[in-house]
């Protein structure tokens, strides 16, 4: 498997704890970042591929 960046493993890391979130869920997680519904997306959808 492909190395986790920063903000992959921090997204990761959420997903862990909640089990099972939707994007908004995931962001609200988030401490003070300000974040695009897309770009979390994005990278969820990256972690996916990866096969996180």
């Amino acid at each position: 498997m492909e190395k986790l960046t920063n903000k992959e493993e921090e997204i990761m890391r959420i997903l862990w704890d909640l089990k099972k979130a939707f994007v908004k869920e995931v962001i609200a997680e988030l401490p003070d970042e300000n974040l695009h519904y897309n770009t979390v997306s994005t990278i969820i959808r990256n972690l996916e591929e990866k096969g996180y």
